[in-house]
């Protein structure tokens, strides 16, 4: 059950993510809460093409873990017993990098948030 509320916490924190980084590349002005606040404002044609990028790669980490919980796609669960520590892997650098930025922003409102996304990633890689 813990490994379930995790994988759902998980998901649901990546879903408000991928909400952000598609306001980005739609032309949101919050450069300065990403990136370590580089690219203040709206970003750059280059980066809100990156922001789709992230999107893709987001929502394939929420997959896995997902799916390495039992909620979704049971046949790639073989697969997602050794994805999910890529998740835990990717989970430990966005931690890091979240609470070294020179954003004052990004370290207030994403480091909290990669923190709990390492927490419920490590619950679901332990925990099935």
């Amino acid at each position: 059950m813990l490994v379930s509320i995790s994988a759902i916490i998980f998901s649901t924190l990546i879903g408000i993510v991928i909400l952000f980084q598609l306001a980005l590349a739609a032309g949101m002005p919050w450069g300065s809460y990403a990136m370590g606040g580089k690219f203040p404002g709206k970003y750059p044609p280059a980066m809100r093409m990156a922001c789709l990028f992230q999107v893709i790669i987001l929502t394939l980490l929420a997959s896995i873990v997902l799916s390495k919980s039992g909620l979704i796609f049971p046949g790639w669960y073989s697969f997602t017993k050794s994805a999910i520590w890529f998740v835990v892997i990717f989970s430990v650098t966005a931690t890091i990098l979240n609470f070294i930025t020179r954003s004052v922003w990004e370290r207030r409102i994403w480091a909290p948030v990669s923190l709990l996304l390492l927490i419920t990633s490590i619950t679901v890689a332990i925990g099935s």
